[in-house]
């Protein structure tokens, strides 16, 4: 038992010629074009393909073409040659020796994340300590403990 592709209205759709067909069919008299490949849905993704690399190229072209009008600010207190843990060091110097590590990110504008590894880097070769006070961590230079915090043999 087959099946008559005319009966199907999918096949009959598609099987008959375009109005750009008979458009392009008039301007190029003799000339039939295949209604198949103009029919075809994969056509129109190609093209879509086509014209999305079109698009990419133009737009890296331009960045590319950009780049040398571009400007970065950079805050005029930050010191270029000056490290990342060089920079909470002088910070937390600037302010008395000691700092909750919340007004460290707010100061330097780095995620939390980023001042949180940065100070565990610096407390791991003993350059600052982190006290944990309630929920937050109060950042203090060497010497610079609260008294409360120090071994009593030391006090």
């Amino acid at each position: 038992m087959g099946v008559n592709p005319t009966a199907d209205p999918v096949v009959l759709a598609f099987s008959q010629p375009f109005l750009s067909d008979r458009i392009l069919q008039s301007f190029l008299p003799g000339r039939i074009l295949p209604t198949v490949v103009e029919a075809s849905p994969h056509v129109a993704a190609v093209l879509g393909i086509l014209a999305l690399f079109v698009l990419g190229g133009v737009l890296a072209v331009r960045d590319r073409l950009g780049e040398g009008s571009r400007t970065v600010d950079t805050p005029e207190d930050d010191d270029e040659r000056t490290s990342d843990p060089e920079r909470i060091r002088e910070l937390v110097e600037e302010n008395g020796g000691r700092m909750r590590q919340s007004e460290i990110v707010a100061e330097v504008e780095w995620s939390k994340a980023k001042v949180s590894r940065l100070l565990s880097d610096l407390e791991s070769d003993e350059e600052i300590t982190k006290l944990r006070i309630g929920r937050e961590n109060l950042i203090c230079l060497p010497g610079e403990e609260p008294a409360a915090s120090r071994p009593v043999d030391a006090q």
